[in-house]
């Protein structure tokens, strides 16, 4: 996918995953010329994004827009669109990835027909294109030849370090009425589960422990007990 010409944009960098501090970014670019790496004037992200008429001002994307876009930033690394603003992923650590993995395979191996399990895949919302570490939907791979899922049954988030993003994004999936969200705490060895989506919130939240089993409400056939998660 090619830049949009003279398109403002932000890569927000450095948001809340492994390895990062809350709160800490490191960077922010505002391209001003279609030229991956001609024109960015980069600056600290941590003190100008402090300040309230710029945050104000921030020019944020529609979905339309972010797809005109290259999928990489001048880095070279990957985003993902949060409520307009273009954010970079983080890498992911080895424990990250392992969990992950276990979560995929897990869910694979008892996933009914008529579901399919991405990781890492794209989700198009009304303001937003996120990539969950993992998502479930209903359908079939051909439902999704021409565009993304735009809700899912569940979406689960892995949470090393910091969950803040994962937890504001709560309300990003219940505005798509995505059916059940998790967020796997690793320090904690807990899972939080977000459940009935209604008028844009979650109405029911719960924490599961590392004793317990977790049953997924929109998907029976999916149980996972948290203490293999860990292991």
């Amino acid at each position: 996918m090619a830049p949009s010409t003279g398109l403002d944009w932000v890569f927000w960098n450095g948001l809340y995953k492994d390895g990062a501090p809350d709160g800490a970014c490191s960077e922010t670019a505002f391209p001003h010329s279609t030229g991956r790496g001609s024109g960015r004037n980069l600056l600290p992200m941590s003190t100008i994004l402090e300040i309230p008429e710029v945050r104000q001002r921030v020019s944020r994307l529609s979905v339309e827009e972010y797809h005109r876009l290259d999928q990489f930033n001048e880095n070279g690394r990957r985003t993902e669109l949060i409520r307009g603003i273009a954010i970079e992923k983080m890498s992911k650590s080895p424990l990250h990835r392992s969990i992950g993995k276990r979560l995929y395979d897990s869910i694979a191996r008892i996933l009914p027909k008529g579901f399919l399990v991405y990781q890492e895949a794209p989700l198009t919302l009304a303001d937003s294109e996120p990539e969950p570490d993992i998502s479930v939907v209903h359908g079939v791979e051909s439902d999704f030849l021409a565009s993304h899922p735009s809700t899912a049954e569940l979406v689960i988030e892995v949470a090393v370090s910091s969950p803040t993003l994962d937890r504001e994004n709560a309300s990003l999936y219940a505005e798509a009425l995505v059916k059940e969200y998790w967020i796997v705490l690793d320090p904690q060895q807990q899972v939080e589960v977000y459940r009935q989506p209604e008028s844009g919130r979650y109405q029911e939240k719960r924490v599961f422990g590392p004793d317990e089993t977790l049953d997924c409400s929109s998907i029976p056939a999916v149980r996972i007990r948290i203490s293999d998660l860990f292991a």
